[in-house]
């Protein structure tokens, strides 16, 4: 079933390469969607895809890369509407 979730990631999350690497995560699961870093210091991410891929997603975001230190995750769910051909960073 393919879903879509818009992703709200806190805490130091900026300058610790968690678009990128959310980016080659969403690659290998051929989950598509955008992320960019947001004003007030937190990521924002809209992923699309499978449920489990998405789901995989969402994990990585709760932990991030190495040097990232996720203190909490907003998951809202939306309807999957199938706009996005890849994965970008914005």
């Amino acid at each position: 079933m393919k879903v879509r979730a818009r992703v709200i990631v806190s805490g130091r999350v900026q300058g610790v390469f968690f678009r990128d690497t959310a980016r080659r995560e969403a690659k290998l699961r051929g989950v598509t969607g955008w992320i960019k870093n947001r004003p007030d210091g937190r990521v924002e991410v809209v992923l699309e895809g499978e449920k489990d891929s998405v789901d995989a997603l969402i994990d990585f975001c709760r932990r991030g890369p190495p040097a990232a230190r996720v203190t909490n995750v907003e998951v809202f769910w939306e309807e999957y509407k199938g706009e996005f051909k890849d994965f970008k960073i914005k």
